[in-house]
């Protein structure tokens, strides 16, 4: 959040918006709290908190606070515009867009806006009007390095490959230590740095000004240059750095995950679902698609959207919201009456059809987090289609430790994290496949790869639709796809991924540790995982 008419501000506050700019997180945050204490109706200065509470992960925080300046100072137009960017984020775009019409009512020239609108839309699936409205706001002011880079992120998301790379090279000609756009390049999986790019890549590293969020992308960008040239010591070295990094400003504790898991699965038993069996929204619309980052669900979902009869959208946010609305989630939901289970079913649907572009009868929510809310999805859409997608867990883990995620994926950044969220996820897995035996289909990378048609036969017999040959042909099919994933299935399967980990196995020792017997028996699970 960019400051604003700091002139008149209090002396505290000029120190923490530069604690702030520096991120210097903890400084900011004692700065910031006592001065509210003293005037609690600081508009700025709850914005600066709302900005350090979207920092540290914290986004209900930065909502509520952002929301509380807005009551106080309404005309205050940064910290509705920060509220829309804030809403966009959080992955509820059709809320930020009544903010963004207020914007332009009140400073419709503002290109800030214009970028704003433009990302916000993209977030709903409106490509065409949000690339319409980045190249007006680029014709008239062409040297914005972010807004070409924005720019690049929807040509990409819509298979202009080409126009992404010359989009995200013009950010890095006006601004060569932008490494979020260096990481773009590299998050292509189909650009090679030459030794040019290597070097200023390196060169933007030495800058002793860098800020943290440039240097954490660049070290990532370098550890794909390094990976492809072959370099495997220097490429780890480079992913750890960078995962360290960010790790510092994206907390996560394993333990949560794990003790989340634990009340899932003493709360969602066999006799709990006989009891509540013909309950819940009947609707069989939804095909979720779950398991871990970088396990092939993208692959999945390109396949299926393929069908006549099956529209891929995106990774939707709503099914956890709608868990996180009961309190004491998971055994808060077993007390919901069979009505109030309907209703949450039909919430989701109808919450989710702002995404919908087509009158097709099926339709993919592909958040693989929601492997966590198996046992809810069953509850409120008994007739919802379920896959697991899994792959390797060397392979995937080691694949999610390479790959930076803008957000949600914390757990990625430690290689002892990703190792316990794996086997946490096939623990609970394993537990739907005991109480709720044939709900879920499991779609194993490796034999996907190894003979794609009989896996695709099967995958669309689960979901019930006739085999299409488009469905083999995922490569062709036309549609945006917005992961990172997105130029990889937009080739014919191919087998390199499966083994890339081999080379880095000599670094994998906290892993191995973390995966325990989950990998010694992968693809099968552990007898101890299975109830009896």
């Amino acid at each position: 959040m960019a400051t604003q008419g700091t002139h008149h501000w209090h002396p505290r506050l000029l120190e923490a918006a530069l604690a702030l700019h520096e991120n210097r997180l903890d400084v900011a945050e004692r700065l910031l709290k006592p001065h509210l204490k003293e005037d609690p109706f600081d508009a700025k200065a709850i914005r600066m908190l709302a900005e350090l509470a979207w920092r540290i992960g914290r986004q209900r925080d930065a909502e509520h606070l952002l929301r509380r300046a807005l009551e106080i100072a309404p005309g205050f137009t940064a910290v509705r515009a920060q509220l829309a960017l804030v809403l966009g984020r959080m992955g509820r775009p059709a809320e930020a867009l009544p903010l963004l019409d207020q914007l332009f009512e009140e400073d419709g020239e503002d290109l800030g806006h214009f970028n704003l609108k433009a990302a916000t839309i993209a977030r709903l699936g409106d490509f065409d009007e949000a690339i319409e409205l980045y190249e007006n706001v680029l014709e008239r002011a062409p040297k914005q390095p972010r807004v070409w880079m924005s720019y690049g992120h929807i040509l990409k998301t819509v298979g202009r490959q080409a126009d992404g790379v010359d989009a995200y090279r013009k950010a890095i000609d006006l601004n060569p230590r932008l490494g979020e756009a260096w990481f773009s390049l590299a998050n292509l999986k189909t650009v090679k740095f030459d030794g040019n790019d290597i070097a200023a890549m390196r060169a933007a590293l030495d800058w002793p000004e860098l800020r943290e969020e440039d240097r954490f992308h660049l070290e990532f960008a370098l550890g794909k240059a390094m990976h492809d040239a072959g370099e495997t010591d220097k490429a780890f070295a480079y992913f750890a750095t960078g995962n360290a990094l960010r790790r510092k400003s994206q907390p996560y504790n394993r333990d949560d995950t794990t003790r989340a898991v634990d009340r899932a699965i003493a709360s969602f038993t066999r006799e709990n679902f006989e009891e509540r069996r013909g309950s819940g929204c009947e609707d069989p619309d939804p095909i979720f698609i779950v398991g871990m980052p970088r396990a092939g669900s993208t692959l999945v979902e390109q396949i299926l959207s393929s069908h006549s009869l099956v529209e891929g959208t995106s990774e939707l946010p709503d099914l956890p919201a709608l868990a996180r609305k009961n309190p004491g989630y998971p055994k808060s939901v077993l007390s919901l009456s069979a009505e109030e289970r309907t209703a949450l079913g039909k919430e989701y649907l109808e919450r989710v059809s702002i995404h919908r572009r087509t009158d097709k009868p099926f339709f993919i929510d592909k958040l693989p987090n929601n492997w966590l809310y198996v046992p809810f999805i069953q509850l409120i859409l008994p007739n919802a289609k379920i896959i697991d997608a899994r792959r390797h867990p060397l392979g995937c883990c080691f694949s999610n430790f390479r790959q930076h995620f803008a957000r949600g994926q914390a757990f990625t950044y430690d290689l002892t994290d990703v190792g316990k969220y794996y086997a946490d996820y096939v623990r609970l897995m394993a537990h739907v496949d005991a109480v709720l035996p044939g709900k879920v289909h499991r779609v194993i990378y490796e034999r996907m790869v190894d003979d794609t048609e009989a896996e695709v036969r099967a995958l669309l017999d689960y979901c019930g639709v006739e085999f299409e040959t488009a469905c083999l042909d995922f490569h062709e099919t036309k549609r945006a796809v917005r992961t990172a994933s997105s130029e990889q299935v937009r080739q014919p399967i191919y087998r390199d991924a499966t083994e890339e980990w081999r080379r880095y196995e000599p670094f994998l020792g906290p892993l191995k540790e973390a995966l325990g017997g989950v990998l010694d028996v992968y693809p099968e699970v552990p007898a101890t995982f299975v109830q009896r």
